[in-house]
């Protein structure tokens, strides 16, 4: 980087020299270098709320839909793939988009995202196929990639750890509209227009955000020297497809010990030998190896690694079950999720007021992997006479759980890093958590299928539904005779509850690593890049 062009999220030095001496900063420079920041906060802050609304939005939209596009384009088989496409390629990007806004800075970056991500949504309303339409939304997938991380980096190269609770308010005010208007607006319009039109509303959305940041985003480029790691982003990208495909084909497609699957296996473990190899030697590496000898850091991507697996893994199902078991509209489905979201937000809200008044955190994730824990061993017992009453209790338990957890872990990682590996630091975590959920979603996926085909058999011998013909979509499971209703209804239950037990595990080690976290101390004024933050000797293993 050059002198004479700072970084534009660079504080004031007498900020920098306060955070480091803990005293208070001089009147002049500090002062006026936290009130410069906080405008540029207040000002870029709409622009980044838009891009992560529209990143919200669309997953919950999209799951909301999802049986209607199965009666409409059929291939149940293929419905984790709507989702798996989506969160694969916006997983392989992620690190990738972190790395990138370190260097070119994040507005270029982010309006790039936007524009990939339109592309993508247009070609998706468009879809004629259910190939297509996984294609597509691989598409968005490599936009959406850059959107939630940009915004995030954002967030933390211009506010500090320890204010930084003050702006999870704004930022989980955006996210609680996307989470209650999501299912309704995705419910509303399946019912009355065309699942087509879910990929559609992006485009207002997203040309807003696109506008206003263009507009506002008025912040000076570095200049670095850099190399970007393409050779780590290409062998990243075959480690998780590879791993993706293992989990989405084996036991379903091919067996387990098939020589597909352990071709599979083998390819991903030695993509991962061979990226670990790649980064020890590369000069811009995409995931610095260095952040894993940080115990926080690798024990918060754990975390976001099995909370990405449970919460998307077992959130995708819940639509199939609330629109066929439980007679529910799409839009009825949407507004029987609002507990599971307000549950979320309410904690979230807390989580950050303790952070910015205490500067302590351990606690919460504790308490939240213990209620995710709760909530998921809860959702287990659902079955066709369960009231929507005591569902929605028990989706408050783990949306308060989720809370607690979800920008916490976020929180830990950015903490704890050096200033200047902010970006690819917040990408790695998302990264994470991503292929956890892209993970989840496939073995979910497996689970669900096959208990469900266990009990069909079971209940009525010699009738099969169809897994490729959207015999599945609420509309015809309606028309079906009474016998085979009912065990479809059982069978869809038996099938949900399989993937809570399966997932309600992965809480509970949530909770066990939390425990392992070590209170380091939040940061006060954003330090610049480049310059070291001093933790504890036994932050750092070897």
């Amino acid at each position: 980087m050059t002198q004479d062009q700072a970084a534009p999220d660079q504080p004031a030095p007498g900020a920098a020299a306060a955070a480091a001496t803990g005293g208070p900063a001089s009147p002049d420079p500090a002062g006026a270098g936290a009130g410069k920041a906080r405008r540029e906060v207040l000002i870029v802050l709409p622009g980044l709320l838009l891009a992560l609304i529209i990143a919200m939005l669309d997953q919950l939209v999209v799951s909301t839909a999802l049986p209607r596009i199965v009666g409409d384009l059929g291939g149940l088989s293929h419905l984790s793939w709507v989702v798996t496409a989506y969160v694969l390629a916006s997983t392989i990007t992620t690190p990738l988009y972190g790395k990138l806004g370190d260097l070119y800075g994040r507005k270029r970056l982010l309006m790039t995202a936007i524009i990939i991500f339109l592309i993508g949504s247009a070609l998706s309303g468009l879809s004629q196929s259910m190939d297509q339409l996984i294609a597509f939304r691989a598409v968005q997938g490599l936009g959406a990639g850059g959107l939630m991380v940009g915004a995030m980096a954002t967030i933390g190269d211009l506010v500090s750890p320890r204010e930084r609770g003050q702006y999870m308010g704004y930022m989980m005010g955006a996210m609680t509209l996307a989470m209650i208007a999501g299912p309704l607006v995705g419910g509303y319009i399946t019912d009355s227009l065309s699942w087509r039109w879910i990929f559609y509303i992006n485009m207002p959305i997203g040309g807003a955000a696109l506008v206003y940041l263009a507009l506002t985003m008025h912040l000076p480029r570095k200049r670095v020297e850099h190399r970007v790691d393409y050779p780590g982003v290409a062998v990243l990208a075959v480690a998780a497809t590879a791993v993706v495909l293992l989990t989405t084909w084996g036991g379903n497609q091919y067996a387990w010990g098939s020589p597909e699957i352990l071709a599979l296996g083998g390819i991903a473990i030695a993509a991962v030998a061979a990226f670990i190899a790649v980064e020890a030697r590369a000069a811009e590496p995409v995931i610095p190896l260095h952040v894993f000898r940080n115990r926080n850091f690798s024990l918060a991507s754990v975390m976001s690694f099995l909370l990405g697996l449970a919460m998307f893994g077992a959130m995708t199902f819940l639509p199939l079950y609330q629109q066929t078991v439980q007679h529910a509209s799409a839009t009825g489905s949407g507004l029987l999720l609002i507990p599971l979201m307000l549950g979320s937000t309410v904690t979230t809200l807390i989580a950050g007021q303790v952070t910015t008044r205490t500067g302590r955190y351990k606690a919460l994730p504790v308490i939240g992997g213990a209620l995710m824990t709760a909530g998921l061993v809860l959702l287990a017992h659902l079955g066709p006479d369960t009231s929507k009453l005591v569902a929605g209790a028990w989706f408050v338990v783990l949306g308060a759980g989720m809370g607690f957890l979800m920008q916490i872990t976020g929180l830990i990682v950015q903490n704890s890093v050096d200033p200047r590996d902010m970006g690819v630091a917040s990408s790695s975590r998302m990264f994470f958590q991503q292929i956890g959920g892209s993970i989840g979603v496939s073995l979910f996926g497996v689970i669900f299928t096959r208990r469900l085909a266990e009990t069909m058999r079971a209940l009525v011998p010699g009738v099969h539904l169809s897994a490729g013909g959207g015999q599945l979509d609420p509309a015809t499971i309606n028309t079906l005779p009474p016998a085979v209703r009912s065990a479809a209804f059982a069978g869809i239950s038996h099938a949900v509850d399989g993937v809570f037990v399966w997932a309600a595990p992965a809480a509970a080690v949530v909770f066990v690593l939390a425990l392992l976290i070590r209170e380091v101390p939040l940061r006060g004024r954003a330090e610049p890049p480049g310059e070291a933050v001093a933790l504890p000797a036994q932050e750092l293993v070897s």
